[in-house]
């Protein structure tokens, strides 16, 4: 199994970087892994410490409609280069964390998504330059409130929300591009989503090159590649898992958000 590197609070609300033991323990990191953590003395037990979102973005860089299936069932062509948009970093959530349904939507769709993760600062990247800066791979829900974004015309607005970014539940090094997304709803057996990672339409590393050409990455960030076909909408209620071979699963339940008085 590939080693997962968690982020991880203590009872006391100490946050630490680590490695997930097949015990469920966590061997403490002295600094985040990317930034060349290495093992300390310091273990926690199972029972010990509560899950975090595994990384702490500066920003989050998503693609539209990078996967051809998705595309022509929004009714729009697959574009000619990556489609960018942006979520803010509070939109961030963990494993088993709460999306927060907000009033202003009649309409909150899931997205299971492969996330990438940043090692090192990335300025105009060749493709080739680009896959060394791809530290490591985790899950995402791009959660999304789609009649707000088909009322705005633009994405910001439906994609931000609180709560909108479920990362996790860990980050691995290594993913085989043939590795199998699906997402599923509920306790039904037959993902509602199911891809190989590979038929997105610009790959991992033109993504970063890509992006990089636009503006700096810094070690830390996320990058969302897309989701495939089979979109559809979330209930309160809902329990919602999105799985990739490989690296495991993200799940979250649906809640009503309630607005301060």
């Amino acid at each position: 199994m590939a080693q997962r590197y968690v982020r991880i609070q203590t009872p006391e609300g100490k946050i630490y970087y680590g490695l997930l033991q097949l015990s469920r323990g966590v061997q403490v990191l002295d600094a985040p892994p990317w930034l060349g953590g290495q093992p300390s003395d310091k273990f926690l037990e199972p029972d010990n410490y509560k899950l975090l979102a595994p990384v702490t973005p500066s920003k989050i860089i998503a693609v539209g409609k990078n996967y051809g299936k998705h595309a022509a069932e929004m009714g729009t062509p697959v574009p000619d280069e990556p489609l960018l948009f942006m979520k803010p970093p509070t939109a961030v959530i963990a494993h088993g964390d709460e999306i927060r349904y907000p009033p202003q939507s009649e309409r909150v769709d899931y997205e299971g998504e492969l996330a990438l993760v940043i090692g090192e600062r990335c300025v105009d990247c060749t493709p080739e330059e680009a896959q060394g800066k791809i530290w490591g791979y985790t899950i995402a829900n791009d959660v999304t409130a789609r009649d707000l974004q088909q009322r705005d015309g633009q994405w910001t607005r439906a994609k931000s929300f609180d709560t909108f970014c479920p990362l996790g539940p860990w980050i691995v090094r290594e993913l085989s591009p043939g590795g199998r997304l699906q997402t599923f709803l509920n306790d039904r057996e037959q993902p509602v989503q199911s891809s190989l990672i590979d038929d997105m339409v610009f790959p991992p590393d033109v993504l970063v090159a890509y992006i990089s050409q636009v503006m700096t990455l810094l070690p830390g960030d996320v990058i969302l590649t897309g989701t495939p076909e089979g979109i559809g909408p979330m209930q309160v209620g809902d329990r919602v898992r999105v799985e990739i071979e490989g690296i495991g699963s993200l799940e979250n339940i649906v809640t009503l958000r309630q607005s301060k008085q």
